[in-house]
């Protein structure tokens, strides 16, 4: 199989950034296609409770994150993450 952008056996990935951490506690978080860094404990777990409803949703849908064009991986964010 051959996913978007030609590459065989491609993997996409979600990659989360955290910015507003003051106590320097380090969190990182790694899922089956996410990857979450950084953040203060509230948006740590808002990032990870996204990307765990991300992959819900798309289990939902029978697909995987590669096989999603940006569009439907955007309609698929903004269900996931409540807005």
């Amino acid at each position: 199989m051959t996913a978007p952008g030609g590459h065989k056996n491609s993997k996409a990935m979600m990659l989360g950034l955290g910015l507003d951490n003051k106590d320097e506690h380090k969190r990182i978080t790694k899922g089956d296609n996410f990857y979450l860094v950084g953040g203060s404990e509230e948006t740590h777990e808002k990032m990870t409770e996204t990307a765990i409803k991300v992959n819900e949703k798309l289990a939902a849908r029978g697909k995987h994150l590669e096989e999603v064009s940006p569009g439907e991986f955007a309609d698929i964010l903004a269900e996931a993450s409540d807005k």
